[in-house]
Order: structure tokens, then sequence, then C-alpha cells
């Protein structure tokens, strides 16, 4: 098991995105921006993740893959794509149900990382047949450049590192490169091992509170110089696992690598979410008419947070249905929030993006 101890290379690198986190935590988005920026994330995510691999898909391509018909046949690039969005957004569940970090979800990932592939790529790699070795090779050169732990070690070894990240006192940015460290060094099955990795990584960062809203793509910033990803991974270690690689003596090699690019990352998603606030106050009043408009100038100007249809009516003289459909209209465009109760909404609150941009909505009304 890889052991990290805090340099101070290290500790400022913490802090920095520790800052940016804070930074990002002032910046209100409309839910219509937040969403938007959300699933474009998800899509580079996509496509760099899967680049990293060799996926010979161009961006473009990949976004047009993602809005597909999901009925059509796809060939194996463009699955790849598709199953790791998939990953994704069944990784956002699990974080809204706060599902804890295990063997089960990984090999839940994995198949979906892998799904439509042959049936022995699904799930923990077995053994092999006698005279033959089970490695990663050079494309070129044939040469194995790295050789995984037996196959009768991996299910200890995940035992080892689920029980280490829910009983650790570590960072959570720590136990988010440990996990993805591991992952890819454990090697658990015959495909998939480093989306996999990168996956579940993600998962513990959304997992503490560091996955920055699901804004911007980590895996950009692995896929950038994917030469410096694997370097950093391998540490110039020994190609056989057994020979160093089980506890690096130099482990700082890469949670220095791996943090310095959480730090890039959590920088650019506080300059894009703060860039699309400026312009998304405009952008989100674009969709509304002008009597909608002035019904939402009226409640800030009169300081209405909570909004029951039926009062509101009354004061402005029009329906009951008139307001209701305002509120629904606002309500769609993150401009108030529905108070639901017993499956019906009894009332509306104002959102905080209003709240806090109540002076710049009404000067652009």
């Amino acid at each position: 098991m890889i052991k990290v101890m805090l340099t101070n290379d290290i500790l400022k690198k913490i802090s920095a995105i520790d800052e940016n986190r804070f930074l990002l935590g002032t910046v209100e988005l409309p839910p219509i921006t937040r969403n938007k920026l959300r699933k474009n994330s998800k899509k580079k995510s996509s496509y760099a993740s899967n680049k990293i691999e060799g996926n010979p898909l161009t961006e473009k391509q990949a976004s047009d893959v993602l809005e597909s018909d999901s009925h059509k046949h796809f060939l194996k690039p463009e699955q790849e794509i598709r199953n790791y969005y998939s990953a994704l957004t069944l990784l956002e569940e699990k974080i809204n149900n706060r599902t804890p970090f295990s063997k089960e979800l990984i090999l839940e990932v994995q198949a979906i990382v892998e799904k439509g592939a042959s049936k022995e790529k699904i799930g923990l790699r077995g053994q092999m047949p006698p005279g033959v070795l089970f490695a990663v090779y050079d494309t070129e050169s044939g040469a194995p450049e790295y050789i995984p732990p037996e196959y009768s070690d991996i299910s200890p070894l995940l035992d080892e590192l689920v029980e280490y990240v829910n009983t650790t006192d570590d960072h959570p940015l720590i136990i988010a490169g440990v996990v993805h460290y591991q992952l890819v060094t454990i090697h658990p099955f015959e495909d998939g091992n480093g989306r996999t990795a990168r996956l579940m990584s993600g998962y513990i960062l959304d997992l503490y509170g560091y996955g920055f809203n699901g804004i911007g793509s980590l895996e950009e910033y692995f896929a950038y110089d994917s030469d410096e990803y694997y370097s950093s991974l391998q540490m110039g270690l020994p190609v056989l696992y057994y020979s160093g690689r089980d506890n690096p003596p130099h482990p700082e090699i890469w949670i220095n690598y791996f943090l310095r690019m959480v730090e890039l990352y959590s920088k650019k998603v506080y300059e894009l979410s703060k860039e699309s606030s400026k312009d998304d106050i405009a952008g989100s009043l674009s969709y509304l008419n002008s009597k909608e408009k002035e019904f939402l100038k009226f409640l800030i100007s009169n300081r209405i947070y909570e909004i029951v249809p039926i009062e509101v009516s009354k004061k402005l003289g029009v329906t009951n249905k008139t307001v209701i459909n305002r509120c629904a209209k606002l309500a769609s465009n993150g401009f108030l929030l529905p108070n639901i109760v017993k499956e019906r909404i009894r009332s509306y609150t104002l959102s905080d993006f209003v709240k806090n941009n109540a002076k710049q909505i009404i000067a652009l009304i």
C-alpha cells in the first residue's frame, strides 16, 4: 500500500486547492447554467479519459456520439465514450445517495466501462493459462512494461484499499490520489483499469466535497501530457509489482503530480464558473417574457421571499392560475425553488441565485 508523508510541497498544493474551493463557493450559478456546464464537463471527461487509453475519436466526434440515438449500433471507440459517460452518471446517483467506497462499487463501475466487451473482460481477472504471463506490453517492442500482482492477490489488495479509504484520517485529496494509484497498480481487470481508476478517484473527490460542483474535467489535465501522467504513476520503479510498486519509496512523485493537476483543474473551474455567472444572469433572463420579468421584479422589489400563489394573485389583481404559470416558468429557469408537500407544490421560494444577484437582475430587467 502506498504511504504518503506530507511534505511542504504537498501541503502548499492542498492549501491552494482549498483556496480555489472556497472561492468557488462564493459563485452562485443558475441551475440551467450549472447543468449545462456539468453536461459539457461529462462529455469532456469521457473524451479525455478514453484518449489517454488511445481512443482515436476527436472531441467533436465524441460529443456527437453522446448525442446520438442510443438504439443505433456503435463501433468500439464510440461505445467506450458512451460507457464512460454512463459511469459518470451512475456515480452522480451514488453521490446523491452517499454510497460508500467499496469493492462492489468498483466492480459495478468497471462493468459499465467495459459494457459490450467480451465476458472475460468484465470483473476481476482470473488465472492465466500455463506459460502465459499477464502483463501490460509495449505496443512497439512487445516487451512487458508492467507486470501486475498475481490474480490470487487482487481481492485481498482491493479489500486493503477499501479499508484504508473507510478508516484513514488522511486528507481527502491524498485519499483520492492513493485510490487512483492503487487501482492502476493492482490492475484488477483485464481491461478498463485506467478508466476505472480515474472514475473512482473522482468519486472520492466528490464524496469529500472536492468535486467542484461537477464542473470541469480533471481527466483533461491527465490527457494533456499522457507521457507525464504515466511516468508519474510508474515513479521510475521496476516492471514487476513485487519489486517495489506495492510500497513505492517515493510516493510524493505521484502525489505531487496528482495534486498539481487538481490545483490547475480547480482554478479553471472557479474561473469558468465566475465568467459563466456574469454572462448567464442576462442569459437566464432571456428565457422569460416581459410579464414574467416584471413578476420577478415585483417579487424582488417587495422582498417576497416565499411565494404562495393565491396570496400573490390577490396583491397583483390577477388569477391564481396566472401566478402559478409564472412561478413555474421562473422555477424552470432557476429563479424560484418549489416547496413540495405530499408530492404537490404548495409554495415557492426565491433561489439563492436571485437573492445574491438581486441588484443586477433588477438592473437588467
